[in-house]
């Protein structure tokens, strides 16, 4: 075997990764339920941008902080127990919060304190179920795997809202609450009849015993030397982050768009979301039977600089002009998969197993890192101004983000395919800056040692 730990053979390894994958999507459907439901009820109990811009940040935080640990842990840990063990908690959680919902005692902070703990359960639940995929999956149809997550997404975001917005109505706020603690069961059962294979780590199976050779700090710090002595991904994770200044703060303030400036309810913000997920569906369809550009990042880029104007719709539509905005949105959701598809499959492909958890958890803390500040600068700017503002000043910056990084030639060497990537079995060559750096810490990668087999 090359780094690869799972016996599977390709014709048996659908069955276990889509009973996974099915289980996953239930509690994601939870998840778009209760995030719905707690920002209608911010909405409509305060009205305030601040508040929303604080309960994004609330979301926002585990992305920067926990993340990168996250990712270390995966690593180390069985990655079947993890996502099993932090479902369990998020719906731990979640039943205490609508007790409190229950008993008529629920407070802002205790919503908050809810959605900081579900977003840093989610980043280990993320971690452990994006890197056990190329070990589960054959690396041939990693592109399509990528586009069958995007178009899940797509469907998440469309009854997610759809169901959010009837259930509101129909159920008091802890009867949706329950709803979810019962998605995570849905989720968690697949899992205690399945094996998720563990990564090869210095040629040998990741053990608990092995694993005590070196520290959480040193697996951490060898994921940090690998991303930063990697050019064309700091170039992506800059980019990502230029985008996320001002492209979340605006998306959490869509509820108050709605509700203020076209003056409509809950069920009009549920559609405007929905029309979110029919594009992403699309798009995740299209990128399934198209697989993209050979070049993958020129995928995502051109995809970019088109969804600037998707945003930027969304930001110049008049209050009687409220399908402007949905098609806005729409258009957005079907280049998503065009944006993130490729790059995901790209690292899945390039990066080893081994490391995987980390690269991708401090790839996602990376984007993330700006975000926050946003967040905590446009609750009150928008409060002071109007929230369509973030909008149009996201849009444009977007559709420039874009363009100026066709100009970066070390964020189209991402998208090169490899000769030997498209060998299967044979993991493709990463960065040899990264490798030499990552290797030189103790319990660092070295490919050279791990077992071959013809």
């Amino acid at each position: 075997m090359t780094g690869k730990t799972d016996p599977a053979t390709p014709q048996k390894w659908q069955f276990r990764f889509f009973t996974i994958w099915f289980g996953q999507s239930f509690s994601m459907l939870g998840s778009h339920l209760v995030g719905f439901a707690f920002v209608w009820h911010l909405t409509s109990t305060t009205g305030s941008a601040t508040i929303l811009a604080l309960g994004t940040l609330m979301q926002m935080l585990p992305q920067v902080l926990i993340a990168p640990i996250a990712g270390a842990l995966v690593d180390r840990w069985n990655r079947k127990w993890v996502m099993a063990v932090f479902d369990s908690i998020t719906a731990l959680f979640t039943l205490l919060v609508a007790i409190l919902f229950l008993l008529d005692s629920a407070q802002i902070w205790h919503i908050y304190l809810v959605m900081f703990v579900r977003s840093a359960c989610g980043q280990f639940q993320w971690a452990a179920m994006s890197a056990s995929t190329s070990l589960m999956v054959p690396k041939q149809h990693l592109s399509r795997i990528a586009g069958a997550n995007q178009t899940l997404q797509g469907v998440m975001n469309i009854l997610g809202p759809a169901l959010g917005a009837l259930l509101i109505a129909a159920l008091p706020m802890q009867g949706v609450l329950f709803i979810d603690v019962s998605t995570a069961f849905l989720a968690v059962l697949p899992l205690l009849f399945f094996t998720i294979p563990q990564p090869v780590r210095n040629g040998t199976q990741t053990t608990p015993e092995a694993d005590q050779k070196s520290s959480v700090w040193q697996d951490l710090l060898e994921g940090w030397q690998y991303v930063i002595g990697w050019p064309s991904l700091m170039a992506i994770i800059f980019v990502a982050m230029m985008v996320n200044f001002l492209i979340n703060p605006a998306f959490s303030l869509l509820p108050l768009v709605i509700t203020e400036h076209f003056g409509m309810g809950a069920y009009e913000l549920g559609f405007i979301n929905s029309a979110f997920g029919v594009g992403v569906i699309l798009g995740g369809l299209v990128l399934s039977a198209w697989g993209g550009f050979k070049n993958r990042i020129m995928t995502s880029l051109v995809a970019l600089t088109i969804s600037g104007g998707a945003i930027l719709a969304v930001g110049v539509a008049p209050a009687n002009m409220y399908l402007l905005a949905v098609a806005g949105m729409a258009l957005f959701g079907f280049l998503n998969p065009m944006i993130n598809g490729p790059l995901f499959s790209s690292l899945q492909a390039k990066v080893e197993p081994e490391i995987q958890g980390r690269v991708f958890t401090l790839l996602t803390a990376g984007a993330s890192f700006a975000s926050p500040l946003g967040l905590l600068i446009a609750g009150p700017v928008a409060d002071a101004t109007h929230n369509q503002l973030w909008f149009i000043i996201g849009g444009i910056a977007t559709i420039l983000t874009g363009l100026g990084s066709f100009l970066m030639p070390k964020i189209l060497e991402m998208g090169v395919v490899d000769e030997e990537e498209k060998e299967e079995g044979k993991p493709a060559p990463f960065n040899k800056k990264a490798e030499k750096k990552a290797a030189s810490l103790k319990g660092g990668l070295h490919r050279a040692q791990q077992p071959q087999t013809e």
